[in-house]
């Protein structure tokens, strides 16, 4: 049986995970048979109500808000080895973009947070499959662009620009779709980059489970 990782980064679009795609992500992997571990960093950022869209003025621990989607314990990722799974799945929401990296504030020349750019070149130098979705697949640039990937974001212009500053490439994908990087055994796909809503992006992101555990089952 597959172990797929599921890298989590909060719980909610606007300070961590986006919701509806990390549920599916879990949901189309259960429904598969696999074993599913979810992860996270282990650390603290500035919570956002999700109601009125503003700075609720705390701070939230990511792996412990985490554990709101998980339904139970969340590996700290920086215990996790690229040994223990068999591939990796990067939800979106703006947590992908801001606890994970810092792409959303220093673009092409962010950085990812060392616990997760370990991960994930272990990953790749084990050559196992990452998902990506949503806006994730810049974390993925950041830590891999040296070996020029290629992924996708939608269509957004200036995303894609910013994406392709780390070395990736940029490829345009509808969001029923998915980019596949055979090379690198990387899988993108745009989801609520595109919207517009759950029924939509449950399309491409069962495309990206069932891509990634292609590519595990057959290592």
């Amino acid at each position: 049986m597959a172990t797929i990782g599921v890298l989590l980064s909060g719980c909610g679009v606007l300070d961590g995970s986006e919701i509806h795609e990390a549920t599916l992500t879990l949901y189309f992997l259960n429904k598969a048979g696999v074993k599913v571990v979810c992860l996270a960093p282990d650390m603290t950022v500035a919570a956002m109500d999700h109601g009125t869209k503003k700075p609720m003025g705390e701070t939230r621990n990511i792996r412990v808000e985490a554990a709101r989607i998980a339904r139970g314990a969340v590996a700290d990722v920086a215990q996790v080895k690229a040994a223990d799974l068999d591939g990796l799945i990067l939800p979106g929401g703006l947590g992908a973009a801001t606890n994970l990296c810092d792409f959303a504030v220093n673009g092409a020349k962010g950085t990812v947070e060392p616990s997760v750019a370990a991960l994930l070149s272990a990953m790749h130098a084990a050559q196992k499959p990452i998902g990506a979705i949503c806006i994730a697949p810049v974390v993925v640039a950041l830590a891999l662009g040296a070996h020029h990937p290629e992924l996708t974001i939608g269509n957004d212009p200036a995303t894609a620009q910013g994406l392709e500053g780390t070395g990736a490439r940029h490829v345009v994908c509808p969001v029923d779709g998915i980019v596949v990087d055979a090379a690198n055994r990387l899988v993108s796909t745009p989801a609520y980059m595109l919207g517009p809503g759950i029924a939509d992006i449950a399309l491409g992101i069962e495309k990206l489970v069932a891509a990634v555990l292609d590519m595990a089952r057959a290592s």
